[in-house]
């Protein structure tokens, strides 16, 4: 069984957004020689997250939207984490969306469902952050 590993390194310039990186993650599959396998992607940062879903503005503004209501970033006095940083919100925001996803590789291609596509959402940014692709397999 061989291993890769391989990370992504994103500055949102927002404080909160939508990347595809399934172009990214797809380079790191090719890069590995892995054809059969899984593969783990995942933020390495606590108000980050990676996660499936349809590449569509409205769906990702639905998101945000969505996200805003379960735990809005304002007023900061909301939140008891909030003292030295005034990111509760993107805590609480990462926890809904998930931390990583694990896709299938089959014949050296991620196994994906219609329209699935890999996302890092960013809810505390304007700074760099790691994405980490680790694949294990023949």
């Amino acid at each position: 069984m061989k291993s890769y590993k391989k990370e992504i390194v994103i500055n949102y310039p927002k404080r909160r957004g939508f990347v595809n990186i399934t172009p990214q993650v797809e380079q790191a599959l090719k890069e590995s020689g892995i054809k059969e396998g899984l593969l783990l992607c995942n933020a390495m940062h606590i108000t980050a997250s990676v996660f499936i879903n349809d590449d569509e503005g409205g769906l990702h503004r639905d998101f945000e939207a969505w996200l805003e209501k379960l735990a809005p970033e304002k007023p900061y006095s909301q939140y008891h984490h909030n003292g030295f940083e005034d990111n509760a919100d993107a805590h609480l925001k990462r926890t809904v969306m998930g931390r990583e996803v694990v896709v299938a590789v089959t014949d050296g291609r991620l196994d994906f469902g219609p329209w699935e596509q890999i996302f890092y959402g960013e809810f505390d940014g304007m700074r760099n952050k790691r994405i980490l692709i680790k694949i294990i397999g023949e």
